[in-house]
C-alpha cells in the first residue's frame, strides 16, 4: 500500500506564527487591528471590491449578507439545493422562505435558466453559489435580478481568486467572483485555498447602500467604527448586529497566506491540470465525467471532482481508494432532501441536485500534495477500470 494521502491538509507558509506573535505583541487582540486592516485592503485593491470586512467564518459572512438584505417574514430567497447548509440557514434565520433551484446538467452550479420560473411577488434575493470556484452564469443572473429589482448575494465560499469572463464582452472582461453581485461571502476554512487558521470569512459589499450598515452589524449593532474614525463623538447601539469580526491572530494568520496567494494558486493549478490530463483518457471511455469549466469561467483549483455514473460506482471508487490509503469523499446532500427540510419541500423536481449528491466524488487537493501523489492516485483509479 502506498503512503496514506489525506483529502485535505492546511498549508503553512512559514510566517503564520511570526505574524500571530506580532499581533499578540501589539496588545490589540480583539479584532479590527493592523492585520485585519491589511487583509481587507488587500482584497479591496487586488479585486476591486468596494468594501471588505473580515468575519469569523464564511457562515457569518453569509449571515451578514442576509441581515443586510432586510428581509421580512415570508420574503423568498432563491438558492441552489446542492450547497452547504449555511447558504440556506443564513436566510432562514431572517424569516425568509428558501426556494430551492436545480443544478445545471453540465456542472453543479445553479441553473440560471430555471430562475425565472421560481420568481414570485415575494422574491427578494438570488444566491448563486460558485461551486468549486467555478462561476455561475452571472450575466443571466444579473439580468434577471435587475429586471425584477432583486438583490444578488454571491456565495463565493470556494471562489477566492476566480473570475467570470463576460460573454457580453466576447469573454474579454474578467470580473473577480464576489465583485458582481450586490453582496458576497467568502470562506477561509481550513479546506479552502487559503485559511485564517482553521476558520474565517469575508463579507464583500459592492453596493454603497449597504456599507454603513455593514460596519454597524459587524460591530455588534454599534457605530463603533465611525467613532474610531472620528466621525461621531461617541458610539452606541443603533441597529441589529453580532460579534462578527475575527480575533486579530486569525487575521495575522490569513495575512501570511495572502502574501503567498500567487504561489499557492500556481501550485494548486498545476495539481488540478495534472489530474485532468491523466484522467481524461478514462473519462473519454465513459467511466466518469471530469469537472466542467464553462467558457465564461476560470478555474481557481479549489477542488478536483469526478462524476460517476451512479451511486454504486461512486461507492466502489471511494472504497477502492480508501483501501489503498487515499481519502476521497463525496460532498453535499441535497438540502431539499435533508431530514430538516424534506417535509417542507414543495415536491418540485430537483433531479440534477440529487444526481450530484449521489455521484460526485472529490479527490485530494491541497498545496502540499505533490505531482507524484496525483500520478499515484490517477494510476490507482486506472487500475479499477483497466483490467
Amino acid at each position: 500500500m502506498m503512503n496514506a494521502i489525506p483529502f485535505n491538509k492546511p498549508h503553512l507558509t512559514g510566517k503564520e506564527t511570526k505574524y500571530m506573535l506580532e499581533a499578540v505583541q501589539t496588545g490589540k487582540l480583539s479584532g479590527n487591528g493592523e492585520f485585519t486592516k491589511r487583509c481587507q485592503q488587500f482584497f479591496e485593491e487586488r479585486y476591486g471590491f468596494k468594501k471588505c470586512l473580515l468575519t469569523t467564518s464564511g457562515t457569518d459572512a453569509l449571515e451578514m449578507c442576509a441581515m443586510l438584505c432586510d428581509l421580512k417574514p415570508g420574503d423568498e430567497v432563491i438558492i441552489p439545493s446542492y450547497t452547504f447548509v449555511s447558504t440556506a440557514l443564513a436566510f432562514l434565520r431572517e424569516g425568509a422562505k428558501v426556494v430551492f433551484a436545480d443544478s445545471m446538467k453540465r456542472n453543479p452550479n445553479l441553473d440560471a435558466e430555471t430562475i425565472e420560473s421560481l420568481i414570485t411577488p415575494r422574491t427578494k434575493v438570488i444566491v448563486p453559489v460558485h461551486y468549486a470556484g467555478v462561476a455561475c452564469d452571472m450575466d443571466k443572473i444579473m439580468e434577471i435580478a435587475n429586471r425584477h429589482n432583486l438583490l444578488v448575494v454571491e456565495d463565493a465560499a470556494q471562489a477566492i481568486d476566480s473570475y467570470y469572463k463576460s460573454p457580453m464582452t466576447n469573454y474579454k472582461s474578467l470580473m473577480p467572483l464576489g465583485s458582481i453581485g450586490h453582496l458576497a461571502a467568502f470562506s477561509f476554512h481550513e479546506t479552502k485555498n487559503i485559511t485564517a487558521g482553521g476558520e474565517g470569512g469575508l463579507l464583500v459589499v459592492n453596493d454603497e447602500r449597504f456599507i454603513r450598515r455593514a460596519e454597524i452589524i459587524w460591530e455588534k449593532g454599534t457605530n463603533r467604527a465611525e467613532f474610531f474614525r472620528g466621525e461621531v463623538n461617541k458610539y452606541g447601539w443603533v441597529d441589529m448586529g453580532s460579534s462578527f469580526l475575527p480575533a486579530e491572530i486569525n487575521a495575522a494568520f490569513l495575512w501570511a497566506q495572502l502574501e503567498n496567494l500567487d504561489e499557492i494558486q500556481s501550485k494548486r493549478k498545476s495539481l488540478w491540470e495534472t489530474y485532468y490530463k491523466l484522467l481524461l483518457p478514462l473519462a473519454d471511455k465513459g467511466y466518469f465525467s471530469l469537472p466542467d469549466i464553462p467558457e465564461y469561467a476560470s478555474d481557481n483549483a479549489h477542488m478536483f471532482y469526478l462524476i460517476l455514473p451512479d451511486l454504486d460506482k461512486r461507492t466502489a471508487l471511494i472504497q477502492h481508494l480508501k483501501d489503498n490509503g487515499i481519502m476521497a469523499v463525496f460532498h453535499y446532500l441535497s438540502l431539499h432532501s435533508s431530514a430538516y427540510y424534506q417535509d417542507k419541500h414543495d415536491g418540485r423536481d430537483l433531479s440534477e441536485c440529487d444526481r450530484y449528491a449521489d455521484t460526485l466524488v472529490r479527490l485530494p487537493m491541497y498545496y502540499d500534495l505533490e505531482i507524484e501523489d496525483v500520478e499515484k492516485i490517477c494510476k490507482l483509479i486506472s487500475v479499477l477500470y483497466v483490467k
